[in-house]
């Protein structure tokens, strides 16, 4: 057994054992009556204790990787296995006499969340159904212009390839400025890149494709000014929110937009599978779905829903996890990250090697980021992480910078935090390694 790993066993020996789902009410009700201020709860350990109880992990590894997808707590795997038992009693008339009706409380819960109008949310299976339902689903013709950018998602640069293979359209990406230096200066002010969004409009842009926060870095864009700009111009924006939605503390207003999506098994800690669509209501009906719908449902928002035979257990079982995200508080929870990422960021930065693809500048990014080392190969690192300390951590490989992109989740201790930045310094203290 190598030395971390029985250190990793130790700190589960330390640990309060996960709760049950019986249990788990009482937790949400003592974390809802905490009291403190955001700054003051996201450095209080008695209270993130409560909330890893909640969560049934592999203790044995440490998972910096929850940005790819989240685990879900007690609550929400409890509430999923309810649902599935109860549809199997009798499919037919359960999954759609019973359990789909109840889709309409999700759709209500989501939208207070997000601060619109039920009728505005669509349940889809994650953000990437949801963004391709509007990139495949406007109307475009030969010559029309996607304004987007090269740290886009892949999968949606792949939508929109596709797109222009197949309707002839032209893609125009331009190179977001990044941070890249000591803390993250010489980061991109808001101005620089509204103004870069502008300079690349042209007269036959008709649709700006944006992230809200950019899944290699978590650099957190302008959208409300580039939304605004897009109208301005008479141009519908579609943002990416999949590391933006119960991450970030802002609701619709902050944004503005007409066209959002989101995944729900990300930081919301929803079922995995689950994402949510939001359409303006007036834009709706120019909108057409992946899969069809009848001509009467044109304005509905539901006909983004129509896939066929589904599970309805994941969709019902978000419930759960909205009940643990307001308990928490999306202000804490957005301080609870940024503290663990500040922690491990200003400690490697004690390394002259170390750089930050991520500015630490309030506003500028929350809850995760992707440092650099110079003259180490981050996929060497990243398989060194895990080898030799069970750390799970995403090396970056873009065509413009590569890195190693850390994502705790609120879940994630301080003890945890601080066993990977001494992990990360205990590799860069030896000779640095060379790939044959």
């Amino acid at each position: 057994m190598s030395v971390d790993l029985k250190r990793a066993e130790e700190m589960v020996e330390k640990e309060a054992p996960v709760a049950t789902d019986e249990e788990a009410p009482e937790i949400l009700r003592t974390l809802a009556a905490w009291r403190g201020s955001a700054e003051e709860v996201a450095a209080d350990e008695a209270f993130w204790a409560l909330v890893r109880r909640l969560f049934p992990t592999d203790r044995t590894m440490l998972n910096l990787n929850n940005g790819g997808v989240s685990p879900a707590p007690v609550s929400v795997l409890a509430a999923m296995k309810r649902h599935l038992d109860h549809a199997n009693l009798a499919p037919a008339l359960i999954l759609w006499e019973v359990l789909e009706p109840r889709r309409e409380e999700v759709r209500e819960r989501l939208a207070r969340v997000f601060g619109c109008d039920p009728e505005e949310v669509a349940l889809m299976r994650n953000a990437s159904e949801a963004l391709e339902t509007c990139q495949l689903g406007i109307d475009l013709a030969p010559g029309d212009e996607v304004l987007t950018t090269t740290v886009d998602y892949d999968r949606m640069l792949t939508a929109w390839g596709q797109r222009a293979r197949r309707d002839g359209i032209a893609i125009r990406k331009f190179s977001l400025p990044l941070p890249s230096g000591r803390g993250g200066e010489g980061w991109a002010h808001d101005d620089e890149i509204v103004e870069l969004f502008a300079r690349h409009i042209t007269g036959r842009t008709r649709v700006i494709h944006l992230s809200h926060a950019v899944y290699l870095t978590g650099q957190i864009l302008p959208v409300r000014r580039i939304v605004e700009l897009a109208r301005r111009h008479g141009i519908p924006a579609f943002v990416d929110g999949a590391h933006a939605f119960a991450h970030l503390d802002f609701c619709h207003a902050d944004v503005g937009c007409d066209y959002y999506a989101a995944s729900l098994h990300k930081w919301l800690n929803g079922p995995h599978g689950t994402g949510m669509l939001f359409v303006r209501r007036d834009a709706i009906p120019a909108l057409w779905p992946l899969m069809a719908a009848p001509e009467s449902m044109a304005g509905d928002i539901r006909k983004f829903e129509e896939i066929g035979t589904h599970p309805e257990a994941p969709y019902l079982a978000v419930l759960e996890a909205l009940d643990l995200h307001e308990a928490i508080g999306a202000s804490r929870k957005a301080a609870r990250l940024r503290y663990l990422r500040d922690r491990w960021a200003r400690r490697l930065l004690a390394d002259r090697r170390v750089s930050l693809l991520t500015s630490l500048a309030p506003g500028a990014a929350c809850g995760f980021a992707t440092f650099q080392v110079e003259g180490r190969d981050p996929e060497d690192l990243v398989e060194r992480l895990w080898d030799r300390h069970r750390i799970f951590v995403n090396p970056i490989t873009h065509p413009e910078f590569t890195g190693v992109r850390v994502t705790p989740s609120f879940y994630t201790t301080a003890a945890e935090i601080d066993f990977f930045a001494a992990a990360v310094e205990g590799e860069l203290a030896g000779p640095i390694p060379s790939k044959l």
